[in-house]
């Protein structure tokens, strides 16, 4: 009996044992288990995680949900994460336009209906969006440098227009411009509340989209903003090259990157009979529909929940998008691994990159330009990101964002350095010019000058030929 009372007191107290461990891991008062390198299991993520749980393999309607980037509830975000003891001095946003309308349609079918007039209470909604669309009612008499002065400030078409910027296009860039601003205004003190006209540098491509994407992130970040002390600056290319856009060898990498893409669609058997199939559908050849690049349109139909095209031979369905995104994968995939486009990426995203030379006059302590706004496009953002060496970055997605942050160390003023945001996430030792400082340097953020000296000489270096300087690379002789 009395073995048997024994047996009972240490299985109680086991029990016991074992609910008081539970609850102490439950309220994180125990840690849980962590790798090798001090991390716990748990944070180790793809470069480019994503809220949701990510499929096993290649899932094209997974990946096409993360390019509509449907405004939701807001996204979690690393931007403005450092130590206490470093000061934010400048941030540098490289955006993608918001959700926009088709620029082609597919031959002989009905375009997709979509209202792009602003309407405060209607899906997808965002409690700035009344107060935006009344401020940007005042901006007619904005300065702009021309011919940004002839677009329309925000859309306004019953139904879209070609290329047009939706209501979705602007929430996701209201939101984009709340968040910066709880992070940068609100937290960091960027921007004194008198701030100075001098202390914005802003830019676009002359397409409204971009225009109306940069102003919808601009009022997002600073709400009722004079519109005297807002000057957008015009970008004739896509490419914010100005000057410096002639680059025969950037030209010659880009025709056999296109090659390459030819090549692989020839390959694809599955994608010609899908093509063959829409194409019956809508009554015209195959070459046609191909050169209509009917996924522009369907994108479209897939983000905003609209039925897929038909007529009276049949429906564009959901396999046919299926196939085509399935190759879009397989055609990133493929270009990460030839790296054809790595050539084209470096000299052409060398203009837009330069642009951060900003960040040293900021590091000397002047006190312009404290936040630069680049609006921009897909193929704008796209040879960036390659350029910047994140070879799992996915394409850019409708407004994604790109931010460069400058930070100086209180404890020693003299020394400065920079993180890398993508779509919030950080990335800074995933580029090519700070991927092995991490060993190195104890700071959750990257030496400024290891940036300066990527852009002025070792992203040309990459290349290959010897170029050290970006005129010399354009046009060296018998490439």
């Amino acid at each position: 009996m009395l073995f048997r009372n024994r047996f009972l007191l240490l299985l109680a107290l086991a029990a016991l044992l074992a609910l008081l461990s539970l609850s102490l891991q439950f309220f994180h008062l125990i840690p849980v288990s962590v790798a090798k390198n001090g991390v716990s299991s748990k944070s180790r993520k793809r470069i480019m995680p994503d809220p949701v749980t990510e499929p096993p393999g290649m899932d094209p309607l997974y990946e096409a949900l993360l390019y509509c980037n449907i405004p939701s509830v807001a996204e979690r975000s690393m931007e403005g994460h450092a130590p206490h003891h470093f000061k934010l001095v400048s941030v540098h946003v490289f955006i993608r336009h918001g959700d926009r309308y088709p620029l082609y349609v597919i031959p002989k079918t009905k375009r997709p209906e979509i209202d792009c007039t602003l309407v405060a209470n209607r899906k997808p909604y965002h409690p700035k969006l009344e107060a935006f669309i009344s401020h940007m009612s005042k901006g007619s008499g904005a300065s702009f440098e021309s011919p940004l002065h002839s677009l329309p400030l925000f859309p306004n078409h019953p139904l879209c227009e070609m290329g047009e910027l939706t209501q979705t296009g602007v929430v996701q860039h209201l939101q984009n411009g709340q968040l910066l601003r709880d992070i940068y205004l609100k937290k960091h003190q960027l921007l004194p509340s008198d701030w100075s006209p001098d202390q914005l540098y802003l830019e676009t491509t002359g397409k409204s989209r971009t225009l109306q994407s940069g102003l919808a992130l601009l009022y997002g970040f600073l709400p009722d903003f004079d519109w005297k002390k807002v000057y957008f600056r015009h970008q004739p290319s896509a490419l914010f090259c100005s000057g410096s856009c002639y680059c025969p060898v950037r030209n010659h990498y880009l025709e056999k990157e296109q090659r390459r893409q030819y090549l692989l669609r020839l390959k694809n058997g599955q994608l010609e009979r899908a093509y063959g199939e829409m194409a019956k559908v809508v009554d015209i050849p195959t070459k046609q529909l191909r050169a209509a690049n009917p996924i522009d349109s369907l994108l479209c139909h897939f983000c905003h929940n609209l039925s897929f095209p038909c007529t009276g031979h049949g429906c564009i369905d959901m396999e046919h998008f299926k196939v085509i995104k399935t190759h879009q994968m397989e055609d990133e995939r493929e270009r990460r691994e030839k790296k054809l486009y790595l050539g084209y990426a470096l000299l052409g995203a060398h203009p837009i990159l330069n642009q951060t030379g900003r960040m040293l006059r900021a590091a000397e302590g002047r006190s312009e330009e404290v936040f630069a706004l680049y609006s921009a496009h897909d193929v704008t953002l796209s040879p960036v990101l390659s350029a910047l060496g994140l070879a799992e970055a996915r394409f850019p997605r409708f407004a994604a964002r790109l931010i460069f942050e400058l930070w100086q160390d209180r404890d020693e003023p003299r020394e400065h350095a920079v993180r890398v945001l993508y779509n919030g996430v950080d990335v800074t030792f995933h580029t090519s010019f700070c991927q092995d400082h991490r060993r190195r340097w104890p700071k959750p953020m990257c030496p400024l000058d290891n940036l300066v000296r990527f852009v002025r000489r070792d992203m040309l270096v990459g290349l290959g030929t010897g170029s050290t300087n970006y005129y010399d690379a354009c046009h060296r002789q018998g490439f």
